[in-house]
């Protein structure tokens, strides 16, 4: 009996330790990946939650309680508009509860407001009017849009970019760049009438367009000449797992020929909303392709992935790189509550649509069908995420 609890209990430490050496090598590594996880997911969801409380707050709503996390409470204190500010257990999320809200997600209580007195139905969420609330809700990914926005900004203006020239260097042989045409030399200056700046840009529309029908505008001898192409589907390993991207098989010029180009703030701005939009339409178009099969569903992650990520990038990339995942994040978990799940943000301005269609509110016994629904979807994805993080790391693991 010793001996096979002896071999249950070593088999249990193999599996925890595959499991670490998957995060970072040891309890040490793991550690040193959930620290700067909790930093980036805890800027993003404030920076949501104060676009929910600074607009509530505009419009005249109470505000019982801005809370960092869920759970039990661990530190806490009440600002003096009665506020109750705190940093609960389950840093995985976080809620704003105004005042007629039956919990952080802002489910109303239609009993609760009726036995109100009109000084409270004044300050009361579920009264205000449709435009108030809509804003009240839409203000949390709009904050973060902006957060991302000026991260980005802040990056290049403070830092600038290096830029290589958009020159072919060099073709692979029997690559989709060879039999297209592509040549030593050619200069890339549009892809689908889209300018191209650098060999970065360039770079970028054709990872996100495997499978698709691309037309280059290519400058050659001082000619402009036209060619088509259809990059090639390729999977890249990343710290997120394996992802299909696009390929061509073009070599860029050397990294000797890469300049520092600097920029004034409102290029710079122009830049970063540039950089917001560019995450945005590469999500829907793996949303889309995802629909229609194009793309699988294994390159969802969730919370274990981007702590694994939020380790690399502290290790590698310091806190420069944290700053670029934390605009990443930002937009993502933005666009992520537009979604017209109930639940989210983007469910209750569903609900508000149909209010202002139909005159009047959805029914309590709709609402609550709805926001049930929109919680078991939302379940449904974080384990489905958390499962491909979890095979994402035993594969990361076996090929170590």
């Amino acid at each position: 009996m010793r001996r096979s609890r002896g071999a249950g209990a070593a088999t249990a430490r193999d599996r925890l330790m595959d499991f670490l050496n998957a995060m970072g090598g040891t309890a040490g590594g793991f550690f040193g990946a959930l620290i700067p996880f909790l930093f980036v997911l805890t800027v993003v969801v404030f920076v949501h939650e104060m676009g929910h409380f600074l607009v509530g707050r505009w419009c005249g709503v109470g505000v019982h309680a801005f809370s960092l996390g869920f759970g039990p409470e661990l530190i806490g204190f009440n600002d003096r508009r009665g506020t109750r500010w705190k940093l609960c257990a389950i840093p995985l999320g976080g809620y704003v509860k105004f005042h007629g809200d039956v919990n952080g997600a802002s489910m109303p209580d239609p009993e609760a407001v009726a036995r109100m007195t009109p000084q409270e139905r004044a300050i009361s969420f579920p009264t205000q009017p449709v435009a108030k609330r809509a804003a009240i809700v839409a203000a949390g990914p709009v904050a973060n849009f902006i957060l991302a926005i000026l991260l980005f900004a802040g990056a290049i203006w403070l830092g600038g970019r290096y830029e290589l020239p958009a020159r072919v260097s060099s073709v692979e042989p029997n690559s989709v760049a060879a039999q297209a045409g592509f040549q030593p030399g050619d200069v890339i200056t549009a892809i689908d009438g889209e300018k191209i700046g650098d060999f970065n840009a360039m770079y970028r529309t054709v990872t996100g367009s495997a499978g698709t029908p691309l037309t280059f505008t290519v400058e050659r001898d001082d000619k402009p000449i036209t060619i088509q192409a259809t990059p090639a589907t390729f999977e890249e390993k990343t710290p997120f797992g394996r992802h299909r991207i696009g390929r061509l098989g073009i070599r860029s010029p050397a990294g000797s020929e890469a300049r520092l180009v600097r920029y004034g703030a409102v290029d710079s701005l122009n830049l970063g909303v540039k950089e917001t939009y560019f995450v945005v339409e590469r999500t829907f178009s793996y949303l889309g392709k995802l629909m229609t099969g194009r793309e699988s569903a294994d390159q969802l992650s969730g919370p274990i992935g981007i702590a694994r990520v939020s380790g690399e990038v502290a290790k590698t990339g310091g806190v420069g790189g944290l700053v670029g995942l934390i605009a990443l994040l930002s937009v993502s978990i933005g666009l992520l509550n537009l979604f017209p799940v109930p639940l989210l943000d983007g469910g209750h301005l569903l609900f508000y649509a149909f209010e202002v269609v139909r005159g009047r509110p959805l029914s309590e016994k709709a609402q609550e069908i709805g926001f049930r629904i929109g919680l078991a979807l939302v379940l449904m994805l974080m384990l489905f995420a958390a499962w491909n993080d979890i095979l994402n790391l035993g594969a990361s693991w076996r090929n170590t």
